[in-house]
């Protein structure tokens, strides 16, 4: 067999043409292989979707929504979720976030401390018992709870949280926008919340930031209060616990160290509002009355005054400058793309009210026409991980790449044939993607380019390497120890080294394929298979062409 394959290199190598031909068409699949990255035929990605037991739903009503509102909406998810057979169990907490877990430290969750708030957390069947991973149950999920259960209470927000395949990130994309004025901050972040819910793949889309609302502030007349023959604490006392309930004494036990307290509260029927309106806080307050010194009912309403008031938000701020973030998950998609865009309408549709101006990569200033404040938008989130990690990956591929050209000057003192090893080196980035290409046709979901594809990557130019050094090195001893003539020397050791070369490549093909089927590290398994693979070839076919374009002799003297 390996005489077969000497004779064949040597007809080649023998022929101009056949050689023209096989080099134009190698130069043809590394163009073709590389433009499937920005024809998005080939999807990057910083990690893949992970097969979870668990993931959190977070919702959040409008601000000044109450507690049984908030229950209702609970409900109505957990009755959806009750239908799942993969699911064990639930848990629901309501007005509170969930023990603080890795997510949630991050996604701030144990923040959470307000009625129009709630977390459900799910726990599924390990992994290995069901079909379905949890990133594929999640999207097929997400749509049905936001079609049954969004529009019980407008405004209602689901945001889906699984526990993240890598460095855990706020969300998926982060807008955070920037400025010194805070209305202007609060519209602009208005506007790009609209430009995500209408981007294809983003899903889960909110605004970090408080709600302006309408509250009711109860004044005292203090006058009023002690011409009545009443005080101040008898008013707010009576007044807190027909709202909220309060502790009124306490109860000693043998079975605990510490007293317990008794609360007094009325029923939840008695304490509920008719509505969100003055009318029905004033109704409330009529129907309470205080009994003075002097044995007599004074109604509340006598006593206080009704005011209607906006809510004051919050200030949040991000090194030392206020912001407001806009977040949004991707659902079953590379962030990059809808990243992309979403800025490009971005650009187009806010030029109405802002001059645009592009900063670093993808960042925009925003200049607004009327008031001349500027407004910075941020990317943040996983695209900027993924960012940061594609391009120290990329500095590490380079660096690799031009240390390896300079051990070989050292080695050979020849900038020609330590080019023809780097080249080699650089050509099975062909098989790196077209196995993710293939991969993508026979996997139920999109398998990504991801940062673990990069690592493979890097590690293939060690084993391109050593494949290009044992021909050179063999053609060069048959060259000046055998005096062979250099064709015949190049297809000879072509042919001798093929079985190292192939038994390598096998035992490392063998055993990536553990790695290939894995949700983290699949992209590192097929960036070793079909990396190898496309090394191999380029070894046994493209590095003897390119060195028998070189006089060797002259090379090897040096």
């Amino acid at each position: 067999m390996y005489k077969k394959f000497e004779d064949a290199l040597l007809r080649v190598l023998a022929s101009k043409t056949k050689k023209r031909l096989i080099l134009l068409g190698t130069l043809a699949a590394f163009v073709l292989s590389v433009m499937m990255i920005p024809g998005e035929l080939v999807l990057a990605k910083m990690l893949p979707g992970k097969n979870n037991d668990t993931f959190n739903i977070y919702l959040t009503l409008t601000s000044g929504s109450s507690i049984y509102q908030t229950q209702k909406v609970s409900e109505c998810v957990v009755d959806l979720l009750q239908q799942e057979e993969q699911i064990l169990d639930m848990e629901v907490f309501l007005g509170m976030g969930s023990p603080l877990d890795f997510a949630g430290l991050i996604k701030g969750s144990h923040f959470k401390n307000s009625e129009n708030v709630s977390e459900i957390v799910v726990n599924l069947s390990k992994k290995h018992q069901r079909e379905e991973p949890s990133y594929m149950m999640v999207q097929r999920i997400r749509p049905l709870i936001q079609k049954n259960c969004a529009n019980i209470y407008a405004g209602t927000q689901f945001t889906f949280v699984e526990p993240p395949a890598g460095p855990p990130v706020l969300a998926a994309i982060v807008a955070e926008i920037y400025g010194d004025e805070a209305e202007g901050i609060r519209h602009l972040a208005g506007r790009v919340e609209q430009v995500f819910k209408a981007t294809p793949g983003l899903v889960d889309v909110d605004i970090i930031q408080d709600d302006i609302y309408e509250k009711f502030e109860i004044r005292v007349d203090s006058i009023k209060i002690a011409r009545s023959g009443l005080d101040v604490k008898q008013l707010n006392d009576s007044v807190y616990l027909a709202f909220e309930g309060m502790q009124i004494s306490v109860k000693n036990s043998p079975l605990y160290d510490e007293q317990i307290p008794i609360y007094l509260s009325l029923s939840s029927q008695t304490k509920r509002l008719t509505s969100k309106s003055k009318e029905a806080i004033e109704a409330k307050l009529a129907s309470l009355k205080l009994m003075n010194t002097q044995g007599q009912m004074v109604p509340v309403t006598e006593l206080v005054t009704l005011v209607s008031l906006k809510s004051n938000p919050m200030i949040i701020s991000k090194n030392l400058r206020q912001v407001s973030s806009v977040v949004a998950e991707t659902d079953m998609v590379s962030q990059v793309y809808p990243l992309m865009d979403a800025r490009t309408v971005i650009i187009k549709s806010f030029s109405d009210e802002y001059e645009i101006e592009k900063t670093g990569l993808f960042n925009l200033n925003l200049t607004d026409k009327k008031t001349s404040k500027l407004y910075k938008l941020v990317w943040d989130g996983e695209m900027e991980v993924t960012l940061d990690t594609f391009v120290e990956l990329g500095a590490a591929f380079i660096a690799a790449l031009i240390l390896i050209f300079l051990l070989m000057v050292v080695y050979y003192k020849s900038f020609k044939l330590s080019g023809i090893v780097l080249l080699g080196s650089f050509l099975s980035i062909i098989g790196v993607i077209l196995g993710h290409f293939i991969m993508d046709l026979f996997t139920t979901d999109t398998f990504f380019l991801t940062a673990t594809s990069l690592i493979g990557f890097i590690a293939l130019i060690g084993i391109s390497s050593r494949n290009s050094l044992l021909l050179l090195d063999f053609t060069k001893s048959l060259i000046l120890d055998k005096k062979m003539p250099q064709r015949e020397a190049i297809a000879y050791a072509a042919a001798t080294r093929a079985k190292p070369i192939l038994l390598t490549a096998t035992a490392i093909i063998l055993a990536s394929t553990l790695l290939a089927s894995d949700a983290v590290f699949g992209g590192l398994g097929v960036a070793l298979i079909f990396g190898t693979i496309a090394a191999v070839i380029v070894s046994l076919i493209i590095v003897p062409i390119l060195m028998d374009a070189l006089e060797l002799k002259e090379e090897f003297s040096q």
